[in-house]
């Protein structure tokens, strides 16, 4: 494990550059989970990810040393924010390599801080070796966003915080990609409350790690996809693993759908906005994922909020309707006057609000005299969308649901 002094030596570094980020009780989350639930909320954090806290402290150390010719990175974007950051804060130079398909709001983040940015590759391992290749070439010093003691040190500054703010947490839920974050925590735990459990949560889509502490060797994913992009990590770094297998005590996957259910819930009914990387703590919350007694005063650790509005939207559009407040239907009409006007009427009947509708009277697949009109209502749960449907079939009306 990591020496505690050099995470109390971080955490003197970043003193004033990184927030002490809100470590808040989550009542509605505690009266479903039967568990004492505290939310540490990195989503809040300078550059919207806990990735500040390692890439500062990894720079400063650079600069205490001597050393300002400049750094490099590889990110899908919040490690990215956070060495851009620091080395504005610092006065040299920063080059990120990203993945193609990093959000543009990432991007944006990161050249606002005055980094310059390479897009290359399709996922974070082969944007990894063009930045690899890239510092190697340009004498550069490469800050890797995992594999690097300072980083991990610098992450470990997160539990200094929950820990001091809630000596008597019984466990620590943290998001797992790469390992950094779950490393420094663990490390610091274990130092200062050795009985306090570190559980670390994977994406289903990228579960390199996990497979990893099952098996105690590294294994590498052939491929990795999930929504939880800060976490879409394919291999497996052993450095890391070795830390989480010493200071771990459990590690979960969960799926595409849980976490998307745990972002929506986060921003609905916690008020909260996170990425899919920082609600798999919850989603494995929700989904009873946790080994732990009921009643256990546990802390999630929210890693970020840097989340693309464009998944976002996709994400509450899912959401709503897989908890029935939006039904989307195809009903096929006899295409004449006053056959509209008798569909919307029967759906007013039922209180069923339109909100979109679109007429097809030209499909290849409509016989001829009929049209297809698609809907969207908002409904107000399975029993209303039940009486919808009902209604439907008692007026001889063809119609086929949307998921």
């Amino acid at each position: 494990m990591l020496d505690l002094s050099s995470i109390e030596k971080a955490s003197l570094r970043v003193k004033g550059i990184v927030h002490h980020t809100p470590f808040s009780y989550a009542p509605i989350l505690s009266t479903l989970s039967g568990y004492e639930v505290h939310l540490k909320k990195e989503n809040l954090q300078r550059t919207g990810a806990f990735k500040l806290r390692g890439a500062f402290n990894r720079i400063a150390a650079l600069v205490e040393s001597g050393d300002k010719g400049g750094v490099v990175a590889a990110s899908a974007g919040n490690h990215a924010q956070g060495v851009a950051f620091a080395a504005k804060h610092f006065g040299i130079d920063a080059t990120i390599v990203m993945p193609e398909s990093t959000p543009l709001t990432k991007i944006q983040g990161v050249t606002e801080l005055g980094a310059q940015v390479i897009l290359h590759g399709a996922n974070y391992d082969e944007a990894y070796s063009h930045a690899v290749e890239f510092a190697r070439e340009h004498d550069k010093n490469f800050v890797h966003p995992f594999t690097d003691d300072d980083v991990i040190a610098g992450q470990g500054t997160i539990a200094l915080e929950m820990l001091g703010d809630h000596p008597d947490l019984d466990a620590i839920v943290v998001p797992v990609g790469g390992g950094g974050l779950i490393s420094g925590i663990a490390s610091a735990v274990k130092a200062i409350a050795p009985s306090c459990k570190v559980i670390g949560i994977s994406a289903e889509g990228a579960p390199a790690m996990y497979t990893s502490y099952q098996q105690k060797t590294a294994i590498d994913s052939t491929s990795v996809r999930t929504i939880a992009d800060g976490i879409a990590v394919r291999d497996t770094s052993p450095i890391t693993l070795s830390y989480i297998i010493d200071g771990v005590d459990q590690m979960h996957l969960v799926g595409e759908d849980e976490i998307a259910s745990a972002i929506l819930f986060l921003l609905e009914r916690q008020k909260v906005l996170v990425e899919g990387a920082g609600a798999v703590g919850v989603a494995a919350l929700m989904h009873d994922r946790l080994d732990l007694p009921k009643g256990s005063k546990i802390g999630i650790v929210l890693s970020g909020g840097n989340i693309d509005v464009t998944m976002l939207s996709l994400i509450i559009e899912k959401g709503l309707i897989k908890s029935a407040r939006k039904m989307k239907l195809i009903v096929t009409l006899i295409d004449k006057p006053g056959s509209l006007m008798h569909f919307t009427e029967l759906l007013s009947k039922v209180a069923a609000n339109i909100v979109q509708i679109g007429y097809d009277r030209t499909s290849t697949d409509l016989k001829f005299g009929d049209a297809y009109v698609s809907v969207d209502l908002e409904t107000k749960g399975e029993q209303h969308q039940q009486q919808i449907r009902t209604i439907l079939k008692e007026h001889g009306y063809k119609f086929s649901e949307e998921h």
